[in-house]
């Protein structure tokens, strides 16, 4: 029994801090009309881009982005590393292009792009040196406009 259990425990509180990145803007879309919440798509070049990489340590990784994220959006992460090991997949890379092509045309990274659930474009903004809760109300704001 304590076999099972302890593995058993593990696994839910992973889940249970686990967050949803999805890769896939179609099915994120899906979902958020579902949900009837709006979509955050983040572009990053998680192994080259200092700002990208302070973002995700700092705010997406952040307890409060995490329970406000899933009460309020659906994540998308568009990531475009240069690293060989960390390759994505010649359909990610080109789905991952397309989407830059139509949200992120001046090749900013970190860029944090919100949209509602139908894909209307709410806002943009990057990388900014606040607390999570702060990044959370910039966020909103851009919701409001």
């Amino acid at each position: 029994m304590k076999k099972i259990l302890l593995p058993l425990l593990l696994l839910v509180s992973y889940y249970g801090q686990a967050q949803n990145w999805y890769t896939d803007f179609e099915q994120a879309k899906k979902i958020a009309t579902d949900q009837d919440k709006n979509i955050i798509i983040v572009f990053s070049g998680s192994d080259w881009c200092a700002p990208c990489i302070k973002l995700d340590k700092n705010i997406w990784q952040s307890e409060s982005f995490k329970n406000e994220a899933a009460k309020d959006w659906v994540l998308i992460k568009a990531n475009f590393p240069r690293k060989k090991a960390n390759e994505l997949s010649k359909e990610q890379t080109e789905h991952n292009r397309k989407l830059a092509e139509k949200y992120n045309t001046e090749g900013s990274f970190p860029l944090v792009v919100i949209l509602d659930k139908n894909g209307k474009l709410l806002g943009k903004m990057g990388f900014k040196n606040v607390s999570p809760e702060e990044y959370i109300k910039m966020i909103h704001a851009l919701e409001k406009k």
